[in-house]
Parts: C-alpha cells; sequence; structure tokens
C-alpha cells in the first residue's frame, strides 16, 4: 500500500512538472478562432462566406482587408479548414462548420499541413518569391482537397511581384485557392482587387469586445471589474488582438485581479472623472484649476498625449450628446447625466471651438520636447477662448450695447473666471459698453461718364482693360465721341469685333448704354502717332531752350535721349491733352543729373 501511495504521488509530482514546462501561450493565440462560430464582430462577412460554402459559389481568390487584429488571417485559416475538411469519418467535402478531428483541420490548425501554404509578403516581396508560389500551382494537392495559399500583407509585393501573379491569378487550376490578407488596400493594385472577391473587415464594436474579454477572464478564473474591460475594450480601438494583448497585461500587472485603477495605470490613462471635470474647468475658463489638475493628473501618470485625446473624445461625446440626446444611452448614469448638463450650457460654437484647439494643442504636444508643458500650454489657450462670444453675438452687442452670453459653462456669478481678470468676455462687455456711434451711410461713388475719347481709353485703363487700351491706342482712328456714342476708323489690325466689345464694356463700366460704331471717314490720327508727334514737339522745344544747349555745349558727344514732363510715365495717355507752349520752362535744373552723377563714359 505504501509503495501504491507512493507511486500515486510520484505521478501527480510528474504532471505538475510537465505543466510547469510547457511554454505559456498568450490569449491571443490560446483563443484564436477555429471556425466562424467563434469569430467575433464579422458576422456580415460570415454570413456570405456560409452561404457561398453551403451552395459551393467558392471563388478562387478571397481579399480580406480591415485594420490590425479583426481576424484577417484568422478567417483565412478557418476558409482553408473549411474548404479542406474530410469530416471524422473521411468522407466529408466542404463545409462551414470543420470538424477539427480531421488531419487536414488538426495540420492546418497547427500550421504544418503541406498543402496550405503561408506566405509573408512584408519579407518575401521580390519576383522570384512569386516565380516560385507560381511554380508550385501547376502541381495538384499532396492529401487536401484545394492547394490554398494565404499571403498576408499582400500589399507589400513590389509591382513586378503583382504583374508575374496576374495570369495565374486569373485562371488558376481548379485545385488552387489564393487568400490575400492586407491592410493597406489602397496600394493593391486594381488588376490584382479586380480578380478577387473583397471583404472588408469591421472594427469590432466595443460593447461586443467587453463581452469576448469578460469570457475569456472567467476562463481564466480572472477577477476583472466591468470598468476595467471597458476601459480595455476603448484603448483596443476595435482590434481583437490588441485588446487581448493589454488583458493579458492587465492579468499579469494585477496578479489576478484587474481593477479599472490597475488598467488607468498600466495604459497610463486618466480617471474618466478626472477627466470630466478637467474639461468642464477649461470650458469654463479656470485657467489655474488647469494647471493645476493636469499637473497632478501627470503626478499619477498620466500621459499628456492621452489626456488631450481624452479630452478629445469628450469634446465630440458631449457634441454627440447635444445633438442627440439618445447617443449616451450606453454610457452610467451618473456620467451621463454630467454629459447632458454640459452639453446644455455649452453653445455648438465653443465646442467646435474647443475640437479645433485641441486639435491643434495634440499636435503640438506630439512634436514638442516637453509634452507636458506643451499640453498646458494648449489648455490655458484654450481657456482664455472658451468663453469668447461668436462674430455674430458680438456684432450684436456692439450695434445694441449689451453683451453678449458667454458661450460655456458659467462659474456661478454668470462670469467667466479668470487668473487677473483678463478674460475676453470681460474684454468683449467693455467693448459692447461703449455707446455705438452712428455711422451716416456715404454715397455710392457716381458712375463715371467719359466725355471725349481719351476719357474713354483712360476709363478702360483704370479698370485693366489691356487688350482694348492696345488696339484703341494704336489702332483705331477717332471720327466722333460724345457721351454714349463712338465712331471711329479701325485699321486692318483691329480685331473685327472691336466695336462690340468696346460698346459692351463702356456699357458695363458706365452704367449707361453705349453704341460704338465703325466709320469710314479719315479722323483723327491715332493716340500713339499723337502722343508721338507730342514727344516731338517737346523734344524740339527742350532742344532749343538756352540750358540744354549749354549742357549739350559743356558736354560735347552728349546728346538729348527722351524728354519727359513730371508724371507723363504714370499712364499711356500722360501729357496727350497738354498744350505745349513756346514759353514753357524746361524742368528745373534739380531734375538734371550733377556731374558727379554721370558715368565718364558719357562724357
Amino acid at each position: 500500500m505504501a509503495e501504491a501511495t507512493t507511486s500515486t504521488g510520484d505521478k501527480a509530482d510528474a504532471k505538475s512538472a510537465a505543466a510547469q514546462a510547457l511554454p505559456y501561450r498568450v490569449l491571443a493565440r490560446k483563443y484564436r478562432p477555429v471556425d466562424f462560430t467563434t469569430l467575433v464582430g464579422q458576422e456580415a462577412m460570415v454570413r456570405t462566406l456560409r452561404n457561398a460554402i453551403a451552395t459551393g459559389r467558392i471563388a478562387h481568390a478571397f481579399m480580406l482587408t480591415g485594420v490590425r487584429g479583426v481576424g484577417k488571417t484568422t478567417t483565412a485559416r478557418i476558409i482553408a479548414r473549411a474548404l479542406n475538411c474530410i469530416g471524422a469519418d473521411g468522407k466529408g467535402g466542404p463545409t462551414v462548420d470543420p470538424c477539427g478531428v480531421c488531419d487536414n483541420c488538426k495540420a492546418i490548425t497547427e500550421d504544418r499541413h503541406v498543402d496550405v501554404i503561408e506566405m509573408d509578403a512584408a519579407s518575401r516581396t521580390g519576383i522570384d518569391d512569386v516565380r516560385e508560389l507560381i511554380e508550385g500551382v501547376r502541381y495538384r494537392p499532396v492529401s487536401a482537397r484545394y492547394k490554398v495559399y494565404i499571403i498576408d500583407e499582400v500589399h507589400m509585393l513590389s509591382e513586378k511581384a503583382f504583374n508575374a501573379l496576374l495570369k495565374t491569378l486569373e485562371e488558376p487550376p481548379p485545385h488552387v485557392k489564393f487568400l490575400f490578407a492586407t491592410t493597406e488596400i489602397r496600394k493593391v493594385p486594381v488588376t490584382v482587387l479586380s480578380r478577387c472577391q473583397r471583404f472588408d473587415l469591421k472594427r469590432v464594436p466595443q460593447e461586443t469586445l467587453v463581452a469576448h474579454f469578460g469570457k475569456i477572464a472567467e476562463a481564466e478564473k480572472v477577477e476583472i471589474s466591468p470598468e476595467a474591460l471597458a476601459l480595455l475594450a476603448r484603448a483596443a480601438d476595435g482590434s481583437v488582438r490588441d485588446g487581448l494583448s493589454m488583458l493579458d497585461q492587465a492579468i499579469a500587472h494585477g496578479g489576478g485581479v484587474v481593477d479599472a485603477a490597475q488598467v488607468r495605470d498600466m495604459l497610463g490613462l486618466a480617471d474618466r472623472g478626472r477627466v470630466l471635470d478637467l474639461f468642464e474647468k477649461t470650458m469654463r475658463g479656470d485657467a489655474a484649476s488647469v494647471v493645476a489638475a493636469l499637473g497632478e493628473m501627470h503626478d499619477s501618470g498620466a500621459d499628456p498625449v492621452v489626456v488631450l485625446q481624452d479630452l478629445l473624445e469628450l469634446t465630440h461625446w458631449v457634441t454627440r450628446l447635444k445633438v442627440a440626446p439618445e447617443a449616451g444611452a450606453n454610457t452610467a448614469d451618473s456620467e451621463r447625466a454630467q454629459g447632458l448638463a454640459m452639453a446644455q450650457k455649452l453653445s455648438m460654437a465653443s465646442l467646435t471651438r474647443a475640437w479645433t484647439l485641441l486639435m491643434k494643442g495634440l499636435q503640438e504636444t506630439l512634436a514638442a520636447p516637453s509634452p507636458v508643458r506643451a499640453a498646458e500650454m494648449a489648455l490655458i489657450r484654450l481657456c482664455y477662448v472658451a468663453d469668447l462670444p461668436s462674430p455674430s453675438d458680438a456684432i450684436k452687442a456692439l450695434q445694441s450695447g449689451a453683451a453678449p452670453a458667454a458661450a460655456p459653462v458659467g462659474n456661478g456669478s454668470g462670469a467667466p473666471s479668470r487668473p487677473g481678470g483678463g478674460g475676453g468676455g470681460a474684454a468683449t462687455a467693455r467693448l459692447a459698453a461703449q455707446p455705438a456711434t452712428a455711422v451716416a451711410p456715404q454715397p455710392a461713388p457716381a458712375a463715371p461718364s467719359p466725355r471725349t475719347f481719351t476719357d474713354v481709353v483712360a476709363l478702360l485703363e483704370s479698370k485693366r482693360e489691356a487688350r482694348l487700351v492696345h488696339h484703341l491706342m494704336h489702332h483705331v482712328h477717332e471720327v466722333r465721341c460724345e457721351p454714349g456714342l463712338i465712331e471711329f476708323r479701325p485699321e486692318p489690325q483691329a480685331p473685327k469685333d472691336l466695336a462690340a466689345k468696346l460698346s459692351e464694356s463702356l456699357s458695363t463700366l458706365t452704367g449707361r448704354r453705349w453704341i460704338a460704331s465703325i466709320s469710314r471717314d479719315e479722323g483723327k490720327p491715332t493716340l500713339s502717332a499723337q502722343k508721338a508727334l507730342k514727344g516731338d514737339e517737346l523734344r524740339t522745344q527742350a532742344e532749343n531752350h538756352p540750358t540744354v544747349q549749354a549742357i549739350l555745349k559743356t558736354f560735347p558727344g552728349a546728346k538729348l535721349d527722351a524728354v519727359r514732363r513730371k508724371g507723363d510715365e504714370t499712364s499711356l495717355l500722360a501729357g496727350l491733352d497738354a498744350p505745349i507752349s513756346s514759353d514753357e520752362e524746361p524742368p528745373p535744373a534739380d531734375d538734371y543729373p550733377a556731374d558727379d552723377d554721370i558715368p565718364e563714359s558719357e562724357y
């Protein structure tokens, strides 16, 4: 009897030692789905695949896309099992519910089946790898019904590799199936996408993740609070694998008992209640309290970047409550009541302004050498603009003399609290308190009314009608011009529709009807010819002036290059109407260059 007892004790010790010797499997691998019934959060895709397999309408290529951790590669393996399952009796065909006991199911689950080839495109991106794959496609499967190629992160393949795969992908042998998985569907060529059935795996909803993590915690015999599960599900951001990795870490962190405080400490999160209080103080404009609260949260381990992200999420949540109060039905009653109260007090303008400033502050915090200082500056900036009225309220205040109501939460007295009393609301109130000065309406400017042909060209020049001005200056001979009527003789270089364009432009600019007609009379010289003639007369007068003659005599070889009156360079028409008198004095001596200013080469 003693020997039997000893033998039994030795067996128990050996079993315990063997259990301790087995390597630990992380939760993400231990609870990886093995069939469609255990796949989480992808009901629409599962329904489609079930119907396709049940009716025998199985495509030769599938493209599975979605964010990380939603089950793309897992789904590909489940499809491979469903296609190759032969049942417990070895006589079954493709089924939507793989048996899990036949050789094919076991080998695929353990990643050792010779006919299910899994390739990582991130490490095998070249055309040689694809050529090797194409060579293997020609051979029938060794033991399975289908030869299945699972290519993970297929978008990493090179352009030449994609091109080499196209023909085989379009017309593969009947015994081959392709299963592609990618997180960057836009990087996959459309020529490949058009040859595949595409399934978009969506992010798993937060409530589904909470229920799934709760079942796993129960199976692992771990006590975890509902609030901790909600924090893990929110941090997972729709990814089952990310959430299970964080749950694994939380279990190790808590030693088998997990509560919300431990999860916040592990993830660097701030308490939800403290974030609500921080948001309320910020929107009230209490900068001193905001800085103190942010410092306490940072000292307790909260990441400033995560705090700003929480404030952004809270701003979005409060805005949704303002637009649709039923949007917060899934939150706790106390939290929802506090959110509804803030949504009633805050205007939509202040919420959208807070969103914009927090987004900018988050970008600055991510790039700043000291994130906590950048976060403080972002929140202080938001404090000092949170109570600013909207532009329409400010205009109404200036017009009526009454201060507009502040947008954010009041501090009891109705005035925003400000360190030093320098808030924007106080400034607006002081501005609004000043009586609005009535501004007499200014009379509308009179419409231009050109009377001469030169006035017409000057008006068009002032309105930057360059083409019309060019033709009127160089290719038109004025015959008659009076208000509302122009007659001219165009030269051959003038456009055929010059009269119509001139009439339309003048009618638009003057507000009255103008008629521009073509005449066969000789008319006056063109404006450019008149200007040249005036210039020649002015040059002759200047050359005959005693002062100019004295200068030319003093500097032998010098010549008079050009003569202009002051201001003539400001307009193409300057000087046309100015009379040239023989008694007119030349420009003053100050306008001529001094001796020292003339280069030696011009003497």
